[in-house]
């Protein structure tokens, strides 16, 4: 992710929490939370353009008033105090995606929010010599055949790095690269899938976290705000049942080299784009985890700003 679009990302985040805060101040009584995170974004805000800003300020918007409909436990009237707060980036590493709580504590209950600015990505992992994302990402340790696999990919690109080449400088990185490193992470969760019937839920528990929460996506070119509903658990305010995915084919994308597509029961889809992030060879690669199909207890709904 560029430094401008990690400036964008925190100042929407910003601006989601301050006009949160202020509409329910319009029923009852919240504030914000201090954090380190909260002054991050504030910083973010505060040096981007006015025209921006104006952007950002519709589409806010238009996701609270949307989320006021959906959770009429947020405005509901009463004598304490709501609280939200905006969660350290840390915790999407542990399984918590949300990044603003809107918490109400002496109800014990509280409701998540995942900001994204023009972008749809779940997640963006990476593989690395000893990064053994199985144990991370579904709590199964990789195997010998997966780091046997990988093993020469890696020297192959640590000798690259040495040399202090660029990306563009390998003529076939496909080939060399991203073939055999997505190889062998489709191969490990196929043997894991069939020796682990619970390792699909896993899966979808890391990429959408451990939590319910409403997405929020501005989509500014189409002057829409997108909000879903990830309810797999129940606890947001449209009943949903409990899915239990299974896989049924993970492979590459047709015609494409650094693009595997993990289709699953349910309606569940995704799409892992393998990239190197970065201009010279360093040793590892990242993903780009983005949701191609989802289940119907998935809400989506596309809310258009006001007075555009």
């Amino acid at each position: 992710m560029s430094n401008q679009s990690n400036v964008f990302g925190r100042a929407y985040e910003y601006i989601c929490i301050e006009t949160l805060n202020t509409e329910i101040n319009k029923h009852r009584k919240s504030i914000i939370e201090d954090s380190s995170t909260y002054e991050i974004a504030k910083e973010c805000w505060n040096i981007i353009d006015k025209e921006t800003k104006e952007t950002f300020e519709q589409s806010a918007l238009t996701a609270v008033y949307s989320i006021f409909d959906l959770e009429p436990m947020i405005t509901e009237k009463d004598d304490d105090c709501l609280v939200l707060k905006m969660q350290k980036d840390q915790e999407g590493k542990i399984g918590d995606v949300r990044d603003i709580i809107i918490i109400r504590n002496e109800e014990k209950w509280e409701i998540g929010l995942s900001i994204k600015h023009n972008h749809f990505a779940v997640k963006h992992s990476r593989l690395g010599p000893k990064l053994d994302f199985g144990e991370r990402w579904y709590g199964i340790k990789c195997s010998n055949d997966y780091w046997n696999d990988i093993a020469p990919i890696f020297e192959l690109i640590n000798s690259k790095k040495e040399q202090g080449l660029k990306w563009s400088d390998l003529e076939n990185k496909d080939k060399d690269v991203y073939i055999p490193l997505l190889n062998a992470f489709m191969n490990e969760i196929k043997r894991n899938a069939d020796k682990h019937p619970d390792l699909p839920k896993k899966l979808v528990e890391y990429l959408l976290g451990e939590f319910d929460f409403y997405k929020v996506i501005s989509i500014d070119n189409k002057k829409i705000t997108q909000i879903q509903s990830y309810n797999l658990r129940g606890t947001l305010n449209k009943a949903s049942k409990k899915e239990k995915p299974r896989i049924v084919n993970i492979g590459f994308k047709p015609e494409s080299s650094n693009t595997i597509e993990l289709y699953m029961d349910e309606g569940w889809q995704f799409s892992f784009r393998i990239h190197n992030a970065s201009t010279y060879v360093e040793n590892s690669l990242k993903f780009d985890i983005q949701i191609v199909g989802m289940p119907a207890s998935i809400i989506s709904i596309d809310c258009k700003w006001t007075g555009c």
